[in-house]
């Protein structure tokens, strides 16, 4: 099923695709149209222009392949399904992501991972091929962020307050050296056969959608970024 998204406001966009009996549908001259497969499970979209803010919100199983830059909340919520960003995604990407998978090639914004936790058995996960913002995984409790630097050789591929008030989780860093000044809550390693292991899969996927050399990426050096159980996160709020 193929969509002129055109001259179509964003709730009549997604109106045609929740009642889209096709499990493909492509979206044409996409032009900013928000909450894009909103909770939408069991087709696969792809999308040729710019989606507006929350795209995949509480997606429950779907595909989306955008071919082009995310703007902001890009998987706001989502529970399960994937993503795959053929561009940039703009600030808080993955916000609260409880299960699924987030693929950017390029670079992400500020605060992306942001109260990203592991719901049950599912495990979110964010992988970026470029450069992340600042304060990536703030407030962290479950899951995987894994960035790349592909274009940022020998530097750091974050930005400031990599971590903070992490609290579960992992961020992985493919670099030659650490960010600076990282925040109490995070201890820092350089990762083991074990860590690569864990990756292996996601980074193969990634390289696999965007073309990459898997090899090259894997025999690259990796950091892995944990909680610091000697200086933990202080919960912010009390149960009454």
């Amino acid at each position: 099923m193929i969509i002129n998204a055109q001259n179509l406001y964003y709730k009549e966009l997604n109106q045609k695709i929740r009642e889209a009996s096709d499990k493909d549908i492509v979206i044409e001259n996409c032009l900013g149209q928000r909450y894009i497969g909103d909770g939408q499970g069991n087709k696969n979209i792809t999308i040729y222009g710019t989606p507006g803010n929350d795209l995949g919100a509480y997606l429950d199983g779907c595909t989306i392949r955008v071919m082009g830059n995310a703007q902001d909340a890009t998987g706001d919520t989502m529970n399960d399904g994937t993503i795959y960003i053929h561009g940039n995604s703009g600030d808080v990407c993955g916000y609260a992501m409880r299960g699924g998978k987030i693929f950017i090639r390029d670079n992400a914004g500020y605060r992306t991972g942001i109260h990203m936790k592991q719901y049950k058995e599912k495990k979110p996960v964010i992988v970026i091929g470029g450069t992340a913002g600042s304060f990536l995984g703030e407030y962290l409790a479950g899951g995987i962020i894994i960035v790349l630097g592909l274009n940022s050789e020998d530097t750091v591929p974050v930005g400031d307050f990599c971590g903070t008030g992490m609290h579960g989780g992992k961020i992985y860093l493919r670099c030659s050296r650490l960010p600076q000044d990282l925040p109490k809550q995070v201890i820092a390693r350089e990762a083991n056969e074990e860590d690569m292991e864990e990756i292996k899969g996601y980074i193969e996927e990634f390289c696999r959608e965007f073309g990459k050399d898997k090899e090259q990426i894997l025999n690259s050096k990796f950091f892995c970024l944990v909680p610091n159980t000697k200086n933990p996160y202080k919960q912010l709020y009390t149960h009454n």
